[in-house]
């Protein structure tokens, strides 16, 4: 008997200022799932907080939205899950009615309240497969600082920063960026990304007001040196045995003077694309590589986009990882893929395997807390640690 397609919940919008992004990349997602295999249901979040179910004409017209949607949904009782099933039932908010299941949730909330864990954390209690990373994975991704302190734990080589937080950018501050990182500088939210709320520094004369226009999208502001090199960008994808696309360059438009969100979103004409760069052997590897520790050593799954600073003499820096990133027509991790080898809908394919499969390998878990073992490990089978001069052979 042939499968019916499975029921898939494509989430985006959000609270985030990247919400308009999101948008074009819910479109893309729902048009590369194979209609034999998969059936998108899209879920908006919108600015405020509200969640509709979106018919799927909606998805792709510039309409806004009004009170007619006939069903929304929202944490407090308004997403109820089937224990029998597995699914999550899309509930009409009037009438209390189940109108839709979900098998799987697809997230493409980008930034804050989507992509920093909240959403997956959401989907955890209510025993939802996702796909991309989990809690710990895409909280730390989000929080800037905190990744580039793990990745710096890990000896993986990233650019110097600076913390600052409300009220901290007195005269000493001031003087710790001159002393440690020198001008230029970037300064940016410590939780967004599609570079909002971004700033390049040339003088201490503008660093308080930039470092106070990102704390207004943040409570945390981080300053960054400026690296003299290339914007080079690598695709990950797996679970336990992640694999890295050919990276890709990024080249801004002069007139932009970084890849801002303007010269991403608004300007047709704002970045070059080159897939793949040109690159030496040895600089991609190096790349390849680096993309894969860093997507292991902050506890990643299915996907991540890894971004990357290339020196001219070919030191390679992680500038940061993107646990959702764009699936827009100019978004680099779909286009890496396809480079690779990899077509987008095979991609969104092979994501959804991995969020089943994660899912399948937690179900299995032992969840009998109350029932240890009766009995401790033999002591004599257990390895004594090596003092050196003491448990040495003496051959």
């Amino acid at each position: 008997m042939t499968r019916s397609p499975m029921k898939v919940g494509v989430f985006f919008g959000g609270m985030s200022a990247e919400h308009e992004v999101s948008w074009r990349s819910a479109r893309n997602v729902v048009l590369a799932m194979d209609p034999e295999r998969y059936q998108a249901i899209p879920i908006l979040i919108d600015k405020q907080g509200r969640w509709f179910l979106l018919p799927r004409e909606d998805l792709f017209s510039d309409r806004t939205l009004s009170a007619r949607k006939e069903a929304t949904l929202a944490p407090d009782r308004r997403i109820l899950l089937d224990a029998d099933k597995g699914k999550l039932s899309v509930v009409d908010r009037t009438s209390g009615r189940p109108v839709q299941d979900l098998e799987v949730i697809f997230p493409v909330t980008h930034g804050p309240y989507g992509e920093d864990g909240t959403l997956q954390g959401l989907c955890k209690i209510y025993q939802i497969p996702f796909v991309g990373p989990g809690v710990l994975g895409s909280a730390v991704c989000m929080d800037k600082e905190i990744m580039k302190r793990l990745l710096r734990e890990q000896g993986i080589p990233i650019p110097r920063f600076l913390v600052f937080r409300a009220g901290a950018a007195g005269s000493d501050a001031l003087q710790a960026v001159e002393k440690r990182l020198g001008y230029p500088v970037f300064v940016k939210p410590a939780n967004l990304g599609s570079s909002v709320g971004i700033t390049k520094v040339k003088s201490a004369e503008d660093l308080t007001k930039a470092v106070s226009y990102a704390l207004q999208f943040d409570t945390k502001a981080i300053v960054e040196e400026f690296v003299e090199g290339r914007e080079v960008e690598c695709s990950v994808l797996g679970n336990e045995n992640p694999i890295a696309s050919i990276p890709g360059e990024v080249i801004p438009a002069p007139r932009h003077g970084f890849y801002s969100y303007d010269a991403k979103y608004k300007d047709p004409d704002g970045a070059g694309l080159i897939i793949p760069a040109d690159l030496p052997e040895a600089v991609v590897s190096t790349v390849r590589d680096l993309a894969v520790s860093s997507f292991v050593a902050l506890g990643c799954e299915g996907m991540a986009r890894v971004d990357f600073f290339v020196r001219r003499d070919g030191t390679v820096l992680v500038n940061e990882l993107n646990t959702i990133p764009g699936f827009t027509n100019i978004s680099m991790y779909p286009k890496l893929w396809e480079a690779s080898g990899i077509s987008c809908r095979e991609l969104v394919h092979r994501l959804i395997l991995l969020a089943l499969e994660r899912f399948g390998k937690e179900a299995a878990l032992s969840r009998n807390y109350d029932d240890p073992p009766r009995e401790g490990p033999d002591e004599r089978q257990v390895p004594q640690p090596v003092v050196k001069g003491q448990n040495e052979s003496r051959g």
